[in-house]
């Protein structure tokens, strides 16, 4: 399977690279950034998007939102899959890669780490075995150069308890908290952003009762973490038909 992979130049393209070309099963059709450059894992750095995805059975992209949108367009018109590792897409944006997801497959998830995508899981059996008798709070931490908080991860952890506790997110999510807040809302859930030097990510959903605390967490100390799930993710898609699918499905957690 060929597979072509945005933001090359980057850490996380870096290391998306590395695992291709360690994998038997994989062959790096393209690296693809915003400016063109010299080779990686034997072929050269382009900015010709269409170029790039014309060479490839599968894109895997972790860039940012306006980059993402725009190689998503190419990948519709040409017939390849895509695999999306961006966060910080707006409501309209997610429904335009709905959208797109009609005429091709796509693998798309907050984080492809193999063991978070587990604690999504565990998240939602703890979620709804402790009930409401449980406060929830979600801690996580990454390095100083991440741009967005919380993290998608810890948004989609928030999500997951709140379906499970059969709560609306928008309404009860308390980001942060200063100053004389006030006893805390029984069903609120909170949200903690960590951010300095190196942190690769942590996320810990903390589900505090009375008499016991139950803490699921997962630590990431290397970015393989990430590229190995994503790589897992591309040869999912291959024969797959056209769809929106995410780790859940990749990993046969539904």
């Amino acid at each position: 399977m060929r597979v072509a992979v945005a933001g090359a130049s980057g850490k996380m393209g870096r290391a998306l690279i590395e695992e291709v070309l360690k994998d038997r099963e994989l062959a790096l059709a393209a690296a693809l950034d915003i400016a063109s450059g010299p080779a990686v894992g034997g072929v050269s750095v382009t900015a010709d998007v269409d170029a790039a995805v014309a060479t490839a059975d599968a894109l895997i992209d972790f860039t940012r939102p306006a980059g993402t949108l725009a190689h998503l367009e190419a990948c519709a018109r040409l017939g390849k899959a895509m695999v999306i590792g961006t966060t910080g897409f707006a409501e309209t944006e997610k429904q335009r890669i709905a959208q797109a997801a009609r005429k091709i497959p796509i693998v798309m998830a907050p984080n492809f780490a193999v063991g978070v995508n587990v604690i999504f899981k565990l998240a939602e059996v703890a979620a709804r075995a402790l009930g409401d008798a449980y406060d929830v709070e979600i801690i996580e931490a990454h390095h100083r150069h991440k741009v967005d908080a919380p993290s998608g991860t810890a948004l989609e952890l928030g999500g997951i308890v709140a379906a499970a506790l059969g709560r609306d997110l928008a309404a009860v999510a308390v980001h942060g908290r200063e100053g004389d807040t006030g006893e805390r809302p029984a069903k609120a859930i909170g949200f903690h952003a960590i951010r300095g030097g190196d942190l690769v990510g942590e996320h810990t959903v903390l589900f505090a009762g009375t008499g016991e605390r139950v803490e699921v967490t997962v630590r990431s100390t290397s970015r393989a973490t990430y590229a190995l799930g994503a790589l897992r993710a591309a040869k999912f898609l291959k024969g797959r038909s056209n769809g929106l699918y995410d780790m859940q499905d990749v990993l046969g957690l539904r």
